[in-house]
């Protein structure tokens, strides 16, 4: 049967527990709950929790892997990804060592870069670095089939001068699981490489990825790099 939160005893919903003694006494599926509010017909609230609980064990989920839990829908997914933003924005972060890019596969270490392997639109996202190489940020840029008008330099580049980068790495992936540059590829990563040159941030790679990978364009032998 499935049990709703008006079901549970008052004192013991999660709502009612942090206003009694903090949020630092749920448990895990618990706390999901408190931000689930309720469940939905045939879908129990803790049932929901639990499953949303093993999908963060893994790493933060997608939107697309939210939704996909049974009771999850749009709305509650958007939650769920404005709590993990508002916590990544500003979290403790004291504690945990910056990402430094040292190779193409260390981007995949962003949850903003390998969430995208899966999404069935192109997405296109800047990282901006410092002078170490050191993650500043990671921006989404644009969303939608690449082209020269959907990442002009002015937008890829805002956000870099801004927070005075010394360098950006450009990802975009292929819903297809094609890893292959396209013509369109090749021309953006020039207009970017020339554009950063100009402005003193340079471009050091442009990473294609995918379900089945990734490639990068600088060890691919792109000519905008040379």
């Amino acid at each position: 049967m499935t049990k709703q939160m008006r079901d549970i005893e008052e004192c013991n919903r999660p709502r009612e527990k942090i206003m009694r003694s903090g949020a630092s006494v749920l448990s895990d599926e618990e706390l999901v709950a408190a931000i689930i509010g309720r469940g939905t017909a045939g879908h129990d609230v803790m049932a929901i929790s639990a499953k949303i609980v093993a999908l963060l064990k893994a790493g933060l989920p997608t939107f697309r892997e939210l939704t996909s839990i049974k009771g999850v829908g749009p709305s509650k997914a958007a939650l769920f990804m404005a709590c993990f933003e508002i916590s990544r924005r500003y979290g403790e972060k004291e504690d945990v060592p910056p990402i430094r890019i040292t190779s193409p596969e260390d981007i995949m270490q962003l949850h903003e870069v390998y969430s995208l392997r899966h999404e069935r639109q192109e997405h296109f996202v800047v990282i901006t670095l410092n002078g170490a190489h050191e993650v500043i940020n990671p921006h989404i840029i644009s969303k939608g089939t690449l082209n020269q008008s959907l990442v002009h330099p002015r937008e890829v580049f805002s956000d870099a001068i801004a927070e005075r980068a010394a360098a950006i790495i450009c990802v975009h992936n292929h819903p297809s699981g094609n890893l292959t540059p396209s013509t369109e590829d090749g021309t953006v990563t020039r207009q970017l490489a020339q554009a950063g040159n100009l402005l003193g941030i340079p471009l050091l790679d442009h990473i294609i990825i995918s379900k089945k990978g990734l490639v990068s364009l600088r060890e691919l032998g792109n000519n905008a790099f040379a």
